[in-house]
């Protein structure tokens, strides 16, 4: 085996996802239903309108936020290698790769990653990190830099 590939199996960042953030995401996403909720049920339109526009709007948040929560049984952490392949360690503890979907943001202290599996499962991940603090967040970041650059 080359340096080069032996190397590049190593360089990689494992992040585990916070509880807490999962949390404020499906709350965020329950207080954004009931806000829609509002909305349909105050526009000028009839009252068969609003109630079929209601149930609607309830049956599509409740479908989106059931499709979060699948995906955070799915991913009990996130391993970026610095070759660009991205895996996710399932509930059986078993890696697995993924693929990387348009709309994932990586910012200095926080990263939104939109994921596929294999099967079409679609995980959605919000993690934190601070890369004075946290080797993990530090190769996380020069990584990402790198799959950006070549995308």
């Amino acid at each position: 085996m080359s340096s080069t590939s032996y190397s590049a199996n190593l360089y990689s960042a494992t992040l585990t996802p916070d509880p807490w953030l999962r949390i404020v995401i499906l709350s965020a996403g329950r207080v954004l239903i009931a806000v829609g909720l509002v909305v349909v049920l105050t526009l000028p339109l009839g009252v068969g309108v609003r109630a079929t526009g209601s149930l609607l709007w309830l049956l599509l948040g409740a479908w989106e936020l059931r499709s979060l929560q699948r995906g955070f049984g799915h991913c009990r952490s996130i391993r970026l290698r610095s070759d660009g392949r991205i895996q996710i360690l399932s509930g059986e503890n078993d890696w697995s790769v993924v693929t990387l979907l348009s709309g994932s943001i990586v910012l200095t202290n926080l990263a939104w990653l939109r994921l596929r599996l294999d099967n079409g499962t679609d995980v959605f991940e919000l993690l934190q990190g601070n890369a004075r603090e946290s080797h993990d967040w530090r190769r996380f970041q020069v990584i990402w830099q790198h799959i950006g650059a070549a995308r």
